[in-house]
C-alpha cells in the first residue's frame, strides 16, 4: 500500500483515535475522599474509564477505530457515495459530546465534587477532537462537486 495517499488530515485522525483508544484504559477519575463511592468503590483510589464505563466503553472503542477505517479506505482508494472523512467527523463530535458529558456534566461517582478528572480523562477528549478536527480537514480535501439548480 502506498502511504502516500494519507493527507496530514488522515495523520491526525489516526493519532487521535488512538490517543482516545488508550486513554480509555488510562485513569479517568480519582476520588479523593473515604466517603467518596465511584464504580461500586469505596473510599480513596483511581479508575479507568474502561472500568467506570460499563457500556460506553464499547462505544469509545469502536469510535477510535473508526479513523483507521478511513485510513483504510483512503489507502484502498475505495470509492464512497459520501464526501471522505465525513462519517468519521459524526462520530468525533458524538464521541466529544460522550467523553464530555461523563466528565463534566454528569460526572460518576457520589458525590461528584469529590471526584477528580485524572489523565486518561483528558487524552480521551484531546483524541476525539483531534479526530473531529483530522476528519473535518479531509472532508474539505475531498468537497462534493455541487450541480446547479434544476440539474439532475
Amino acid at each position: 500500500m502506498d502511504t502516500s495517499k494519507l493527507s496530514r488530515g488522515e495523520l491526525i485522525a489516526v493519532a487521535g483515535g488512538l490517543a482516545l483508544l488508550i486513554g480509555i484504559f488510562l485513569k479517568w477519575y480519582a476520588s479523593v475522599s473515604v466517603n467518596a463511592t465511584i464504580a461500586g468503590h469505596d473510599g480513596i483510589g483511581s479508575y479507568s474509564g474502561w472500568q467506570v464505563h460499563h457500556t460506553i466503553r464499547y462505544l469509545l472503542v469502536l469510535a477510535a477505530i473508526a479513523p483507521l477505517i478511513l485510513a483504510y479506505i483512503i489507502l484502498r482508494d475505495h470509492q464512497l457515495s459520501w464526501p471522505r472523512g465525513e462519517m468519521t467527523a459524526v462520530i468525533a463530535i458524538v464521541t466529544i459530546g460522550l467523553v464530555f458529558y461523563n466528565g463534566i456534566i454528569d460526572r460518576p461517582g457520589d458525590p461528584s465534587g469529590e471526584i477528580n478528572l485524572r489523565i486518561g480523562w483528558y487524552l480521551s477528549f484531546l483524541g476525539a477532537l483531534m479526530m473531529l478536527t483530522g476528519s473535518v480537514m479531509r472532508q474539505q480535501e475531498s468537497e462534493v462537486v455541487r450541480k446547479p439548480p434544476g440539474v439532475m
